[in-house]
């Protein structure tokens, strides 16, 4: 980041500041930006930090590969991705896919804008758009299973870790452990220090990524289904996982993890006594474009666990 070597200890710690540049090589990493949208990077690839403000985040992908999961956006949120002169703007949550070695963008679920060559197309989801200038910027149908390649599939394993993680932080947050940690504050990002990681709380109901896993409000998250084990007795179990790991029961029994699936949002009955919190107006306690992972707890690049 900027000359500097990232390692294991830097997860959950950097931050990428407006003008700062993140490269991977042998590795992957994920950038956390306003609370529900991660944004990942492949191997061999370049992103540099434009603005990490809550109500306008935006990141250009100078080389290589970048995915990015969205498990809520508030409609105050202006989220861009800018790829080889033009200027994405993700508008639902799904999960949309940047290639800058092949100039495109693919939309796997979701919708986004694109602003090219003095043109702006609509590019929903299952639609990829050629970003080259001798192309037409007219939206095209691909396969949407056929293209979840190793960096897909890279990507639906970290989203399952953290949704465990989620489940584990929210019933702290819910009184499930008999205490809670810190206050509770609304949506935003919180760190688990048993799976040294930071993961998703929302405000209010569940939301299910694309990947078929789910984020619970702590409510919610307190009758949610057990993923794994958390906090007991004598302290923290530290979670590792490696390229099979899996949970044993998913979030959303519809969908079958590394399957193509849809983001959306089951609302919660507002008895819980968990707000929102003003929407885009909580950072977490995390703030936008925060380092997390890449080679470090999670294994980086391939999945290799630690």
């Amino acid at each position: 980041m900027d000359g500097r070597t990232l390692n294991d200890k830097s997860a959950g710690s950097a931050a990428l500041a407006a003008g700062q540049s993140l490269s991977t090589q042998e590795g992957r990493a994920e950038i956390l930006l306003t609370p529900g949208i991660f944004f990942r990077v492949g191997e061999h690839s370049s992103v540099q930090m434009i603005s990490p403000a809550l109500a306008n985040t935006e990141l250009a992908l100078k080389s290589g590969r970048a995915m990015v999961e969205v498990a809520e956006i508030h409609p105050q949120n202006n989220i861009r991705v800018n790829e080889n002169g033009a200027s994405i703007q993700l508008l639902k949550p799904g999960l949309y896919d940047f290639d800058a070695v092949r100039n495109r963008i693919r939309v796997f679920d979701g919708e986004a804008t694109v602003q090219a060559s003095g043109k702006q197309i609509h590019v929903k989801g299952g639609h990829e758009l050629a970003l080259a200038p001798s192309h037409n910027l007219k939206a095209e149908k691909f396969d949407r299973n056929a293209a979840a390649d190793n960096f897909y599939r890279w990507g639906s394993l970290r989203s399952s870790y953290l949704a465990e993680a989620n489940v584990d932080a929210g019933r702290t947050y819910a009184g499930g452990y008999g205490y809670a940690p810190t206050m509770w504050y609304g949506d935003g990002w919180y760190w688990n220090p048993a799976f040294a990681a930071y993961t998703f709380i929302p405000g209010d109901g569940i939301f299910y990524d694309p990947f078929g896993w789910g984020f619970y409000s702590p409510w919610l998250a307190f009758g949610a289904p057990y993923f794994g084990f958390g906090f007991g007795y004598g302290g923290y179990y530290h979670h590792h996982f490696g390229p099979g790991y899996h949970p044993a029961i998913r979030a959303n029994s519809n969908a079958v993890a590394g399957n193509v699936g849809h983001a959306y949002h089951v609302a919660g009955n507002g008895t819980s006594g968990f707000a929102r919190g003003g929407g885009v107006a909580r950072a977490g306690g995390f703030a936008g474009g925060g380092f997390h992972g890449g080679g470090g707890f999670h294994g980086g690049g391939g999945g290799r666990g630690r």
